[in-house]
């Protein structure tokens, strides 16, 4: 049985496709920023999300929007920290932090946190210390445009994680859809999801909203974005992902029960 494991939730990847619903308590996220900054309407967004049946959320406090700015690890911290614990106390279903500050991701995972969602690829050795110390779940995407080396890439950091320690079981891997990518490499990632997999580790996926939607949708309103990730979540959840990462929970909750169906998980 292939899992996904945390310190605290394993999930079966033979069972169901799981939503990871987005909080992201920036200013300036492309899709969301400047919504829920404010605790109140944070725990608010959480607890939504929950209702709505997503099965993770994913708390970001730094913009990787194309054209970021990176702020200090101060500036993320002040941001999290009115909102993470209440959060982690709040909600039934697990949290992951979204940094590639180890010093962010101790604190939260302190708090309660169960994954690190790191798009520089545990880039950092302390990450693969802390998800070793904490057998919490690792999140490790690949970011850049060398995308004929993301199966090789992928190998190498399962290695390089298992040596610090850190249990196989924990990891889950990422092509970083619009991350260092062009148009026409975001395509051939999706269209190759089946031949960069790792058989027995999870892959998450996320185009929600990204240019990748409005590239192949031909529609230029990033708000406007929810049926063509829907089309583009739905093809990668039949070519083998296992975790969607989403803006629109209720749509991608539902498409992805029927495609479950269609395709035999979970029988």
């Amino acid at each position: 049985m292939s899992v996904f494991k945390t310190n605290k939730t394993s999930f079966d990847l033979s069972k169901k496709t799981y939503i990871m619903g987005i909080l992201n308590i920036t200013p300036d996220s492309f899709s969301d920023g400047g919504k829920y900054i404010v605790a109140e309407k944070a725990l608010e967004r959480a607890l939504q999300i929950e209702n709505l049946g997503a099965d993770i959320i994913d708390i970001g406090a730094q913009s990787t929007r194309p054209g970021y700015k990176k702020i200090s690890p101060k500036e993320e911290w002040d941001r999290l920290s009115p909102v993470i614990s209440e959060i982690c106390k709040s909600v039934k279903i697990p949290v992951s932090i979204d940094t590639f500050y180890p010093e962010i991701a101790k604190k939260a995972i302190d708090l309660g946190a169960e994954i690190i969602n790191d798009v520089s690829g545990f880039e950092s050795d302390d990450m693969f210390k802390l998800a070793a110390e904490y057998s919490c779940g690792a999140v490790i995407m690949h970011n850049g445009e060398k995308i004929n080396n993301i199966k090789e890439f992928f190998n190498l950091k399962l290695s390089e994680a298992v040596r610090y320690g850190v249990n196989a079981e924990n990891i889950c891997f990422d092509p970083g859809i619009g991350f260092g990518k062009s148009r026409e490499q975001d395509l051939w990632v999706l269209q190759n999801i089946k031949n960069i997999k790792l058989e027995n580790n999870a892959l998450l996926i996320g185009t929600s909203k990204k240019r990748i939607v409005g590239y192949l949708s031909e529609n230029k309103d990033i708000s406007n974005r929810t049926l063509g990730t829907i089309a583009l979540d739905l093809y990668a959840q039949i070519s083998g992902a296992n975790i969607l990462r989403v803006h629109d929970v209720k749509e991608a909750v539902e498409t992805s029960k029927c495609v479950d169906k269609l395709i035999g998980k979970g029988n």
